[in-house]
């Protein structure tokens, strides 16, 4: 005779069993070793008995030998190894069948971490104060901590590292009254999909280059929708000079800037940026200040530059 193991995961909803759980949970008795198991008033209103019992390794496997038994799993992985070593000192050892009525998809354990920082900001008292302000320097430090794995090639670092940033989005998403995290999760999915119509929609291309074409078109055009002008708007004036000039130097050749406008920045920023940096040593200027002002003076250009163009330039900018 059979053991027949139901497996179900916390992560999905109690009663969204699969056909073959229902099949099994009507084939024998129903046995748990927990009485606060999740899916029992489920299994009730479907009019199956269940028998919460003290947890027996040895006698639940004895009783599958001669009847059909089925153990209703919860979070007890020992215990089921320890049926299993039971099932196997017997001398007419029963089938073990595992079937599951629920499993993770991918991306599940997602919920666990909303669950975790969902309790963290309600009973931690540090976690209870924090606000935007305060948590901002962690994203900055972890964005920067998975910049330094990936250019180390540790990839197995890489992997507890992204953990640490994704704490940081939870975290900020927890912390906001005005969305939470299904919000952030809904508009990132939304955008990606909106900008791969390859993918999602009936546009075709034949490479890298059309795809990027298109992601910067469409990317225009939402710019355009939400009543920005400047291809420059939305580059974050706060991140650090050298990736500051670099961005706005990229998004201003994508609108079809003249390189005459980057004097200072651009291709030359290398130069500029050591050039700053010998005379930050000989003469105590600020390296990072010097190069932001000529990236800031750089913007004032394009914008200036776009202002010129008239209303074409904005339609055409990618």
């Amino acid at each position: 005779m059979p053991l027949i193991v139901v497996t179900t995961s916390p992560r999905v909803a109690p009663g969204l069993l699969s056909h073959q759980a229902w099949q099994a949970l009507r084939s024998g008795p129903v046995l748990t070793g927990s009485a606060a198991h999740p899916q029992l008033p489920y299994l009730a209103e479907a009019g199956i008995d269940v028998e919460v019992v003290e947890p027996d390794p040895a006698a639940l496997a004895g009783r599958a030998v001669t009847e059909t038994v089925v153990w209703l799993a919860s979070d007890d992985e020992a215990f089921m190894r320890a049926v299993g070593h039971a099932a196997v000192a017997l001398a007419e050892p029963p089938l073990i069948e595992v079937v599951p009525g629920s499993y993770d998809l991918p991306g599940a354990r997602v919920l666990d971490l909303v669950g975790v920082m969902e309790r963290l900001r309600t009973e931690c008292p540090w976690d209870r104060k924090q606000t935007h302000e305060t948590l901002a320097p962690y994203l900055l430090e972890e964005a920067y901590e998975v910049l330094e794995t990936i250019e180390e090639a540790d990839y197995q670092a890489l992997r507890e590292e992204l953990g640490d940033l994704l704490l940081q989005v939870v975290f900020h998403a927890r912390v906001a009254e005005d969305f939470d995290m299904d919000d952030v999760a809904a508009g990132i999915v939304d955008k990606l999909v909106r900008r791969h119509p390859h993918v999602f929609g009936s546009v075709s291309v034949e490479n890298a280059d059309e795809v990027n074409a298109n992601w910067e078109a469409i990317k225009a055009a939402e710019r355009a929708s939400k009543g920005r002008e400047s291809a420059l708007d939305g580059v974050p004036m706060g991140q650090a000079a050298l990736s500051l000039a670099a961005q706005l130097v990229r998004r201003a050749e994508r609108a079809g800037a003249p390189e005459a406008l980057a004097a200072g920045v651009g291709q030359g920023v290398a130069r500029e940026l050591f050039d700053l940096v010998r005379r930050a040593a000989e003469g105590g200027l600020d390296a990072e200040a010097e190069l932001r002002a000529a990236a800031r003076a750089y913007r004032d250009r394009v914008r200036a530059w776009e202002a010129g163009q008239g209303p074409e330039h904005t339609r055409d900018q990618r």
